[in-house]
């Protein structure tokens, strides 16, 4: 196909308004501070809740603790990367979510 001398890439894709957004919604997000030690930037980890200065994601510790692993042996697992007071943190914030939250994610009722 030609239009004005110039041959035309039939297979040239124009992206969808939704790839756009997506793409300008990343490019605007920030970083956002969510606590003392804990962030989430778009940059980093897919903008995952992490913690300050590492790619240690949030979800990845809180896992450990729901599995009983003392923090002390977190913390090593960690190299020294994150804290107590880090891991302590994620615990608040996770229980902070957990009662805003709770009730969108009932599988039962019973009654009283």
């Amino acid at each position: 196909m030609k239009k004005n001398g110039k041959k035309l890439l039939s297979h040239t894709r124009v992206p969808s308004s939704n790839t756009l957004a997506s793409k300008r919604s990343t490019a605007t997000r920030k970083r956002s501070v969510l606590g003392r030690y804990i962030v989430a930037d778009p940059k980093i980890c897919h903008g995952k809740p992490t913690f300050r200065g590492t790619r240690i994601m949030v979800a990845d510790v809180l896992e450990m603790v729901s599995s009983g692993m003392a923090w002390e042996t977190i913390v090593e697992e960690w190299n020294g990367h994150i804290t107590s007071e880090a891991i302590a943190e994620a615990v608040n914030l996770a229980r902070q979510a957990f009662l805003k939250h709770a009730l969108k994610h009932v599988t039962e009722s019973i009654a009283a």
